[in-house]
């Protein structure tokens, strides 16, 4: 088999500014776990930079969702209504809360959270609604506080993917009552590992804070008080995070860029690319596509596995997986997961990178 031209992956991480400094600033000075001067800077700057005072940093994403649910005191008995395109860690943190995932369809023009759904599947027992914001295209906020104010249910946003996405001028996380975030490897900024938990309440924040902490009194040292997690995030993870937060603005254009570039070279392909719509800002976290026909979805994939790029399918829908399934049809989420792939979408991606998977892309179609 003779070797691909160049190797693309999906993704990969954008070092280029002090993250190589503070690093070395937190071994040189020994301040290498849970606490440390970067946890605090950089929570300080990533609250300035969405907009909110109320934030705690964590050690992933994954468990942001599951302290924050925590904090909002969902558990036994409560229903959490969320979308089934997306990924798992959305669903399984409700599981893990002892609350039930009350699944709902996707829009087939957003690929978001469908209101419409969500007003449907509202009982006695629901308490949340979890909004995610895929792929980094906010969802129709307007619609979804306005339900939850209605309806009197909490509002959760699960911003893994849209560090970098706004919804009329305001960013995604700022509208719900929680709101999570992700910083792993493949994420718009990293930490390596790490997430953010975003409350609008004070006191949500400082409850979220004590769980993670091991629930820790402030008061007696080594003193306890309830069941609780160690979920802090380290500061060398922090010092990571701080200096790509100081270079976000050019992470930002740049992926941006790249997404401007895709959606040019596919125009008039039997594709469809996931787009910005108007009042929000897509931060393209990854650049998406959904194939018209999703008999060739594997062979495209396999394609361009051959010519030395990396691509991965999207999310499966939840309600499929084992743990969770049900015997629900979801029609939107269904057809958008058979047909959907995430090219190629990190900062450093080149213009001619670009062409020459957009080339060959046009190559399999003919």
């Amino acid at each position: 088999m003779n070797k691909p031209e160049k190797m693309i992956p999906v993704y990969q991480p954008y070092f280029s500014g002090r993250e190589k400094i503070y690093v070395n600033e937190c071994l040189d000075t020994t301040w290498i776990s849970s606490k440390g001067e970067f946890i605090r800077r950089f929570e300080q700057c990533f609250g300035d930079y969405i907009g909110s005072s109320n934030v705690t940093s964590v050690c992933n994403g994954t468990v942001a969702i599951h302290l924050a649910l925590e904090a909002l005191g969902i558990g036994p008995g409560d229903e959490v209504i969320v979308p089934t395109f997306t990924y798992i860690a959305s669903v399984n943190t409700i599981i893990q809360t002892g609350a039930k995932p009350v699944f709902v369809d996707s829009l087939d023009s957003t690929w978001q959270i469908d209101p419409e759904d969500v007003k449907r599947k509202i009982t006695p027992k629901t308490k949340a609604v979890m909004v995610v914001h895929l792929y980094g295209l906010p969802c129709d906020m307007d619609a979804m506080v306005a339900i939850c104010e209605e309806h009197k249910l909490l509002l959760v946003e699960d911003c893994a993917e849209a560090f970098g996405s706004r919804y009329k001028g305001r960013h995604v996380g700022t509208f719900g009552d929680v709101a999570t975030f992700s910083f792993f490897g493949n994420k718009t900024i990293t930490t390596g590992e790490g997430g953010m938990v975003v409350a609008k309440e004070q006191d949500t924040i400082q409850r979220a804070f004590h769980l993670k902490n091991q629930g820790v009194s402030q008061t007696q040292e080594y003193w306890h008080d309830v069941v609780a997690y160690n979920y802090r995030m380290t500061n060398i993870c922090a010092a990571i995070g701080l200096a790509q937060l100081e270079n976000v603005e050019e992470i930002l254009a740049r992926k941006r860029q790249v997404a401007v570039w895709y959606q040019e070279n596919l125009a008039d392909l039997p594709l469809v690319t996931h787009r910005e719509i108007p009042d929000t800002v897509h931060s393209f976290w990854m650049c998406s596509i959904a194939v018209n026909d999703a008999k060739q979805r594997q062979p495209l994939r396999d394609f361009l596995k051959v010519q030395g790029i990396e691509t991965r399918p999207v999310f499966y829908p939840s309600h499929t997986m084992p743990h969770c399934a049900t015997d629900e049809t979801f029609t939107v989420a269904e057809s958008l997961a058979a047909r959907g792939i995430n090219l190629p979408s990190y900062p450093g991606l080149s213009r001619e990178d670009v062409s020459f998977i957009t080339g060959k892309i046009r190559q399999f179609f003919g």
